[in-house]
């Protein structure tokens, strides 16, 4: 048995890491690229006011449908690629997600242009109007693929983390938003300044994708007893204290005790809210920085890249001092982290409506606090709904997913609703003192609900008892 045969829990997690952040790239790749496209002016056309715009030049109104499009397709694929992942695995869907994610990617500017087929999609799902067109197909087959996201971090956590690790396990996949939007956002604004042009950062992205997912089809095992690559040693730490019901392949998911526990549901809660300021940061702050506080487009792209990032090590350090630290109880440890990952991010972010345009540094100061307080939450809702949900974690972590759906129609809905000029502050005053008011309220009702405790659904025989009753 070779040395990695000890340690290959972490190359596991760092390729499912890094394939995890390619198809959340090739989702927010767009974002960024909004600010460049609008200056292509190599198709135009006339619009109502006799105006000459380019093609690629959208409207508030058609950066929120393609913002929604995205959030359609997670919807309509998130049930049954969960089905998926919990009869086959996370391998083999993990891969078709990744490779639906990279092709959509790729042809995203040649649906920029023409949309033929979208015509045939958009009364599949009945929608009427023509703001959809040019973007829309290929984000419904991106939602499509963003949709199998988190029950892979589910099954990675499940399957292959130590619960002394829970954590940290959490902690580095759920990164791959963060790291992401840094590489993403820094890569795609040099790109767009060079003679490449905005349309191949959709295509470095696509085939930088699908790299990294026939790597994952080589290095991925559902099972880690399934194969010789991992050592006894290894196979003895990642089942260490699991109960004989958490390494049962046959036990059944209670879906009804999971969707009716208080305990889950205030996690899912938690995380909409605290989600729904994620898909605010890594969709709106470019064009919040561009706009609003008036950074060029290269200092755009870093100062966004720095705020993603510099959450990065706080996050990391505060899984170990989760996972590790046994001086404080783990429900008061669950406590505090949360009321960083979702109060304090809150109220960070309710701070930075009430700053003024021209102290962009002071605004930037504030994105990067509220980033850093975000940046703990694995050792809060996420370690609640894992310790309490136990050998059914990945189901409530792939519920998750729903919540990010939710989010990403609540957040560009957010918007809709308070801005209309996206260059005048005080209407996005609004938007950050309604959502991190409500992310207040949340962390403080989770106070009475959240525990460390297992669920009683999770002891096998009371599982049993459930499906006969």
């Amino acid at each position: 048995m070779s040395l990695w045969g000890n340690y290959y829990r972490l190359i596991v997690i760092a390729v499912g890491f890094l394939c995890l952040a390619s198809v959340c790239s090739n989702y927010i790749v767009i974002n960024f690229t909004f600010i460049c496209m609008k200056n292509d002016n190599s198709e135009v056309f006339v619009d109502g006011n006799g105006t000459v715009r380019s093609i690629y030049d959208y409207s508030s109104s058609e950066k929120k449908w393609i913002m929604w499009a995205v959030a359609a397709g997670t919807i309509i694929g998130t049930i049954p690629i969960n089905l998926l992942y919990v009869k086959y695995g996370a391998r083999y869907p993990f891969l078709v997600a990744g490779v639906v994610s990279s092709l959509a990617t790729a042809f995203v500017p040649l649906a920029a242009r023409v949309n033929f087929f979208i015509l045939i999609l958009l009364r599949f799902l009945q929608v009427s109007t023509l703001l959809f067109h040019r973007y829309f197909c290929n984000s419904i087959f991106q939602g499509l693929a963003y949709s199998a996201d988190f029950a892979a971090i589910g099954l990675m956590t499940v399957r292959w983390a130590p619960l002394s690790e829970t954590a940290t396990f959490v902690a580095i996949l759920t990164a791959f938003t963060g790291i992401s939007s840094v590489v993403t956002n820094s890569l795609t604004g040099l790109i767009c300044e060079s003679s490449l042009g905005w349309k191949f950062a959709f295509y470095f992205h696509a085939i930088a994708g699908f790299i990294l997912f026939v790597i994952w089809t080589f290095v991925y095992i559902d099972h880690p007893e399934d194969t010789e690559r991992v050592s006894q040693k290894e196979l003895g730490h990642i089942q260490k204290n699991k109960s004989e019901a958490h390494l049962d392949r046959n036990t059944s998911v209670p879906y009804k005790k999971i969707l009716t526990s208080p305990v889950i549901l205030c996690v899912w809660v938690n995380a909409f809210f605290e989600m729904s300021a994620v898909i605010m940061f890594s969709s709106y702050m470019p064009i919040y920085f561009h706009e609003v506080l008036k950074f060029g487009i290269t200092e755009t792209g870093f100062y966004v890249a720095l705020v993603l990032f510099s959450y990065m090590p706080i996050r990391f350090v505060a899984a170990v001092f989760s996972d590790k630290f046994r001086f404080i109880s783990e429900k008061l440890k669950i406590m505090i982290f949360n009321t960083f990952a979702v109060g304090g991010s809150g109220f960070f972010f309710a701070c930075i409506g009430f700053i003024p345009a021209e102290h962009n540094m002071l605004s930037l100061s504030f994105f990067i606090l509220t980033m850093c307080c975000i940046g703990v939450n694995s050792g809060g809702f996420y370690k609640c709904g894992v310790l309490h949900a136990r050998q059914f974690a990945h189901v409530v972590i792939a519920a998750i997913q729903w919540m990010k759906c939710l989010a990403l129609f609540s957040a560009p809905a957010l918007v809709a609703i308070f801005v209309s000029d996206e260059s005048n502050r005080l209407q996005w005053m609004w938007v950050h003192l309604v959502l991190g008011g409500l992310m207040i309220i949340t962390n403080f009702v989770s106070y009475f609900i959240f525990t460390d405790e297992p669920a009683e659904w999770t002891n096998s025989e009371v599982t049993e008892r459930f499906e006969k009753s």
